[in-house]
């Protein structure tokens, strides 16, 4: 049995080890859960070039312990292909050379079949590294495996954001899963009353905590001041984005900030990616229709709307008299008893460049490349999304991404500045 299967038979491992070996053993099987409805032609696509093929997540996650704990912890190690190195390595520069990562679509070779077969080499020799292993070597490994854990959980979602974008690059809109419901009907109503929850001005503690695990740029736990300020108690929704949209906001320049407006104008946005226009040949009727995991659906106006970039998220908030907040504000926000969906919905933008806090420093050898070299040119977003897996996201936890990115799950929560005189209940627009 191999992790890959959940192995029940442990006895070869000391007990002290078993958790990280069972809890890994669960996320390798969820990574192969989520390719087991694509076909070997859906898991070669590479859609465009931020994206990669579901075969390549499944391999680099593979590769990932092989490079950074088999291979430099177990000597004697046997790899199970050393071109593989060079294929399935992402950005780590101290590990090498890589096929470049606009072309990992025409890798059809090696084929998903040899993938699979890669992934069970290095998870049996995860097992017997984990039964072998002196405690010096285990150790050294433990630290990396749970990082490794913590990396294929975020392929995971990437795998899905992925596959969704290759899949609306087909005319015939296929559905990655069906829905587990019925379609909900599009009903044009007065979206849900934004409600707006005061914050007082204080100094706080942000950061990673210490307790359980963390990515390094999640530290250190430090003190910011915070002037007064309020957030919107929900996300915004589709209902709300749509009024933005029939108000003409991707007509309107003043509302985009300049660089979000040449986006606009050199792509030709008029709405959130996947999003069908009422007339669209490729929708089943004449209301607005929302591409997503389970296919075309209608516009649901109550459900979050997402796959935005921060440009957009930046001209609604302009459009709706507020702001996006900043990380330190959502995080200090976080756990408020009036505040819905913080997680598990959509990952929302905020107004913070992704830099490091002070006193950051990387990790020691290749893994210091993770977090630390990307902090430029960067938009920190907060939460997590209903393709984050469960567990996996915390209230400090910052994702990243350029400004213009709109396939992920990204959506928004507003903040504002307080008002002269704040009612209990307010419209974001009369």
């Amino acid at each position: 049995m191999t992790l890959s299967s959940r192995p029940a038979d442990l006895s070869g491992v000391p007990p002290e080890r078993q958790d990280l070996l069972q809890r890994l053993a669960a996320v390798r099987a969820h990574s192969l859960a989520l390719a087991a409805p694509l076909s070997p032609e859906d898991q070669c696509v590479q859609s465009m070039p931020d994206a990669s093929p579901t075969k390549w997540h499944l391999a680099h996650t593979s590769w990932f312990f092989e490079a950074v704990v088999l291979q430099p912890l177990w000597p004697g190690y046997a790899v199970f292909d050393p071109r593989f190195f060079y294929l399935f390595n992402s950005y780590y520069e101290a590990l090498g050379p890589r096929h470049p990562r606009t072309q990992r679509g025409l890798l059809t070779r090696p084929a998903a079949a040899e993938v699979l077969a890669y992934r069970r080499h290095v998870d049996a020799a995860l097992e017997r590294f984990a039964g072998m292993a002196d405690p010096q070597a285990w150790a050294a490994a433990g630290p990396l495996l749970e990082l490794g854990l913590q990396h294929e959980q975020q392929h995971q979602e990437l795998l899905l954001t992925d596959v969704l974008h290759a899949l609306s690059c087909n005319p015939l809109l296929p559905a990655y899963a069906p829905a587990e419901a019925a379609p909900l009907r599009l009903v044009r109503e007065q979206p849900e009353p934004l409600r707006w929850l005061p914050r007082p001005e204080a100094i706080v503690e942000v950061g990673h905590g210490g307790q359980g695990f963390a990515f390094d740029n999640e530290g250190p736990r430090h003190r910011r001041l915070l002037p007064a300020y309020e957030i919107a108690e929900r996300l915004v929704n589709c209902g709300d984005y749509l009024r933005f949209i029939e108000d003409g906001g991707y007509r309107r320049a003043g509302l985009w900030l300049s660089d979000g407006w040449a986006q606009v104008q050199a792509l030709g946005w008029q709405a959130p990616a996947y999003w069908l226009a009422p007339g669209d040949p490729r929708a089943p009727s004449d209301d607005w229709q929302v591409f997503g995991l389970a296919g075309v659906q209608p516009l649901d106006p109550a459900a979050p709307v997402m796959q935005l970039s921060f440009y957009e998220a930046a001209a609604y908030a302009e459009w709706a008299g507020a702001r996006l907040p900043t990380e330190f504000e959502w995080e200090a926000a976080h756990g408020a008893p009036a505040l819905r969906d913080m997680a598990g919905k959509v990952w929302q933008w905020t107004r913070s460049s992704y830099e490091p806090y002070p006193g950051f420093r990387p990790l020691a050898g290749a893994v210091g490349e993770y977090n630390g070299k990307f902090m430029v040119g960067q938009i920190v977003l907060r939460g997590s999304s209903l393709a984050t897996p469960p567990g996996h996201a915390r209230p400090s936890y910052r994702n990243f991404f350029p400004p213009h990115a709109r396939w992920q799950f990204s959506g928004l929560r507003l903040a504002r500045d307080p008002q002269p005189s704040t009612q209990a209940s307010q419209e974001i627009r009369e």
